[in-house]
């Protein structure tokens, strides 16, 4: 009976009774086959426009029998690398090709696995004796919980995060969630910085103008610890063209409120969160908030002649000792109010009348 040779490694099959006197020549190289298939290492110099097609002889060590190949060279157009048919086989296959153009690495019939055009990466791909598959491994999404055993090097590229996607203490609990705006293009850069300069977080973008918003969830605040420099500050101002002698002031969305209608009576001005926060709700014990009332006056003059918070009166303390007893007339008579948490539902409020005229 006449020698065979195996299917996928083109092993000499020796049969009963052959090769007399040189069977363990034929078996150390069926070993070193092995060897070849399980740990060996190829550099194949590709063809610039025709690619390669890796050897698979019977009975010897060929380069298609390598676990490892590193094709090299300069390729001028999309190549294919190519092993024979029925081949069954795993492979470590790096591109170090040289080019802009895509390198497919397949069976002579069947389809194979491709690196983009930019793409010098390392792939464990496999021959189902069809095709040739990408088994994914060097792709992180393959593992469903990777786990780093270093510092993760992004080798300069980006990360890329779904929307609503997230980064996740240790029981699955968000540090920060992001969410995607649709063609976005302002952004935040963080910068770290040397000895004596502060690091900085900047609104950048296209837009020439780009504000930078910090947003509490409800009437929650934007607490600064520590000392704080302000550069420059404006205020929200509500601009109110219909009087009325019974004035909200709305100190979540407000901090001056301007009426271009002329008083036509004496007026009352309430200090609250909004229409359904009240300044308790809003504010802690030993916070103050302060809030201007600007009143435009005519011929007859108008004035404030009580002041509550949460629709509950209160006995302000004014400057200079004592309530206005009269408006100014042709005038703004502007009103600031400063209250003051002592306790739960207990405001001290700082109160004064200024003439504008």
């Amino acid at each position: 009976m006449a020698n065979s040779t195996s299917a996928n490694l083109k092993l000499t099959v020796q049969a009963t009774g052959e090769n007399s006197g040189t069977w363990g020549q034929i078996t150390n190289t069926n070993l070193l086959i092995l060897e070849q298939a399980i740990g060996g290492y190829s550099a194949i110099t590709v063809n610039a426009t025709t690619g390669a097609t890796l050897t698979f002889s019977n009975g010897a060590l060929s380069n298609g029998k390598d676990q490892v190949i590193k094709l090299t060279g300069t390729i001028t157009g999309n190549i294919d690398v190519v092993i024979p048919d029925s081949v069954e086989k795993t492979y470590i296959v790096e591109n170090g090709t040289s080019g802009a153009f895509t390198v497919t690495f397949k069976t002579s019939s069947g389809t194979g696995v491709t690196w983009a055009a930019t793409d010098k990466g390392t792939k464990m791909v496999y021959s189902d004796g069809t095709n040739v598959v990408d088994t994914a491994f060097t792709d992180l999404s393959s593992d469903i919980t990777p786990q780093l055993s270093g510092i993760l090097d992004t080798n300069g590229n980006d990360i890329i995060v779904d929307d609503a996607g997230a980064i996740e203490d240790d029981s699955n609990n968000p540090y920060i969630r992001f969410q995607k705006t649709a063609s976005a293009v302002n952004y935040f850069d963080v910068t770290n910085q040397a000895t004596g300069s502060a690091p900085e977080v900047a609104a950048v973008g296209s837009d020439t103008n780009i504000d930078f918003n910090l947003t509490p969830k409800g009437i929650g605040r934007v607490t600064l610890n520590g000392n704080g420099k302000i550069q420059g500050l404006a205020e929200k101002v509500n601009v109110n063209g219909t009087y009325t002698s019974n004035i909200n002031i709305d100190t979540n969305t407000q901090a001056v409120q301007l009426d271009t209608a002329a008083a036509t009576a004496n007026f009352t001005v309430n200090l609250r969160g909004d229409g359904s926060n009240s300044l308790d709700a809003s504010m802690d014990v030993g916070e103050s908030i302060t809030v201007a009332y600007i009143s435009k006056q005519n011929a007859t003059a108008y004035y404030n002649t009580t002041v509550q918070v949460d629709g509950t009166t209160v006995t302000p303390v004014w400057q200079g000792g004592s309530a206005p007893t009269e408006g100014n007339t042709t005038s703004n008579d502007v009103y600031t109010y400063t209250a003051i948490k002592t306790a739960a539902s207990t405001f001290t409020v700082l109160a004064a009348q200024t003439q504008f005229a």
